[in-house]
């Protein structure tokens, strides 16, 4: 299922991209356990909303910077291009008039910051070790590469077992077809068909996959929040391109925890010579808050 979104988010995720310096600097502020306002812009309707803290202008952008200043506990506003460093240690003042679905502080500030001047806003939370950029438009949670990676490597490997599959079809059509197989029409028609429909469950497949991942992670996050202190949550699956270290790694992005990670199994019973078998049955993990 393709996602669409509006352009001018587009910009911003391209500038927010893993490997980007300013990316490697919001990583930075997320491993150091601070939380952060940054400011993708700046100009009149910027510093209108601006007090305190203090200029530097002529001061070029790099991630160590970045890091640095946001152990302060003022925003940072950068320009346009997020290649310089324009202010650093401010009080951001929107107007709060302006209405909010966020509950923390640095996201409600974020959210309205990017409504009032149109200028995106990254927040990174502290507790939840997570960052989310806001626009005009809505907000996008900044997925971990560490997440996205693996996610997006068994997705190429689910894609890589249906073509070759697809792929052995057109081979196993095209030869007929080269032996006179036109003497066969209604052979040859069918092998279209079955082709066809391995190319449709092909689709189908991929898009459930690609709807499981990105239902799963909030769905986690929800569940997260009505944990008490000393509450565990449990995830098992049995969907085919996910593993323990998946797992494991989807709870790690839940906050603070002790996560588990294992592979279920079935012992096998009955009477039998040598020491009973445990049949593979899926994965399974454990976070604790």
């Amino acid at each position: 299922m393709v996602t669409h979104m509006p352009p001018s988010l587009l910009e911003v995720l391209r500038k927010l991209a893993p490997g980007t310096e300013l990316r490697n600097g919001i990583e930075r502020i997320i491993q150091h356990g601070s939380g952060a306002l940054v400011v993708l812009g700046g100009g009149a309707a910027v510093d209108a909303v601006c007090s305190g803290g203090f200029s530097i202008r002529d001061t070029s952008f790099s991630e160590q910077r970045l890091a640095e200043l946001a152990k302060m506990d003022g925003a940072i506003v950068l320009d346009d291009s997020a290649e310089r460093i324009l202010r650093a240690n401010v009080h951001l003042i929107p107007d709060a008039s302006i209405p909010t679905r966020e509950t923390g502080t640095r996201h409600r500030t974020a959210e309205r910051m990017a409504i009032q001047t149109g200028i995106p806003v990254v927040s990174v939370s502290e507790g939840r070790k997570i960052a989310v950029v806001f626009t005009a438009e809505g907000r996008h949670e900044l997925e971990s590469p560490v997440t996205v990676l693996p996610r997006a490597n068994q997705l190429v490997q689910t894609l890589d077992r249906f073509r070759r599959r697809l792929d052995l079809a057109v081979e196993l059509l095209t030869r007929q077809e080269l032996e006179d197989a036109w003497e066969k029409s209604e052979q040859v028609e069918r092998q279209r068909q079955e082709s066809l429909q391995l190319l449709a469950r092909t689709s189908k497949a991929v898009e459930s996959q690609f709807k499981l991942l990105k239902a799963l992670k909030p769905l986690l996050q929800a569940c997260a929040e009505l944990l008490a202190e000393g509450g565990f949550l449990c995830l098992s699956t049995y969907a085919v391109g996910y593993s323990p270290l998946s797992l494991a790694n989807l709870l790690e992005g839940l906050g603070a925890g002790a996560v588990e990670a294992g592979e279920l199994g079935l012992p096998e019973t009955g009477e039998g010579h040598g020491p009973a078998r445990v049949l593979p049955c899926g994965f399974c993990a454990r976070w604790c808050r």
